[in-house]
């Protein structure tokens, strides 16, 4: 079993910037993937940004050339830089973590986009 902290929600006004960090309990070379969804009110959950063990990076159409998803591994953290948010960024944003076919998931950390 896998643990995910995460840090860094808040709220903002629009057009400003929010760095997400998610620190796995194990070794982050030992997973195959990380990532973060966002879950916003009424809606269902959707994928953000990945980056894989070899830093290939994906991201959600809504949220390219905003987002950065980046990986310090002497930190063994995850992070995703959120420039230029938008009131509809507002959401619960949860770290993931794959390893083979399991995915561990974060508590959740809250980002509220003031317009």
């Amino acid at each position: 079993q896998v643990q995910l902290v995460e840090s860094g929600g808040g709220l903002v006004q629009a057009g400003g910037s929010l760095t997400l960090s998610c620190t796995p309990s194990e070794n982050i070379f030992s997973l195959n993937a990380m990532g973060w969804h966002r879950q916003a009110p009424g809606k269902q959950r959707e994928l953000v940004a990945t980056i894989t063990f070899r830093d290939i990076t994906n991201y959600a159409d809504s949220v390219k050339g905003r987002f950065t998803i980046s990986r310090d591994n002497a930190k063994n953290t995850v992070y995703l830089q959120m420039n230029a948010l938008k009131p509809e960024d507002t959401a619960v944003y949860y770290c993931i973590a794959v390893r083979f076919s399991n995915n561990y998931w974060g508590q959740g950390t809250q980002v509220t986009v003031s317009s």
